[in-house]
């Protein structure tokens, strides 16, 4: 009777996808992050993803900017970032909140401070 299964030790990955990516997935996912002037809101799609997406839109909106914001739910991608906890805001390139719903104000003071 064999309750654990000593001597074979499972392989796993040094990947934090857990070994499902593969160079071309991990090449987008660095050329997506290079890319120039940009918003994006990293997250599966959920409520809090969208609340943030929403408060973002908001917030250009009352700085009076027309950027638009990318809304990223590849896996691959958003690990890229080194991003574990979403949902995330990332401005040009650069991961500035994760694993919280940002409020519309707090937004407006991010981009104030980066872009300003």
């Amino acid at each position: 009777m064999a309750l654990f299964k000593l001597g074979k030790k499972k392989e796993t990955s040094g990947c934090c996808c857990g070994g499902n990516c593969n160079a071309d997935t991990m090449a987008d996912a660095e050329a997506a992050k290079q890319e120039g002037s940009s918003i994006k809101v990293l997250g599966t799609g959920c409520a809090k993803c969208n609340q943030l997406e929403a408060a973002t839109k908001e917030a250009l909106a009352q700085l009076g900017m027309d950027t638009t914001i990318d809304h990223v739910t590849d896996f691959s991608q958003i690990a890229s970032y080194g991003v574990m906890s979403t949902p995330a805001l990332v401005i040009d390139g650069k991961v500035v909140s994760y694993g919280k719903v940002l409020k519309t104000e707090e937004v407006v003071k991010i981009l104030e401070k980066i872009k300003g």
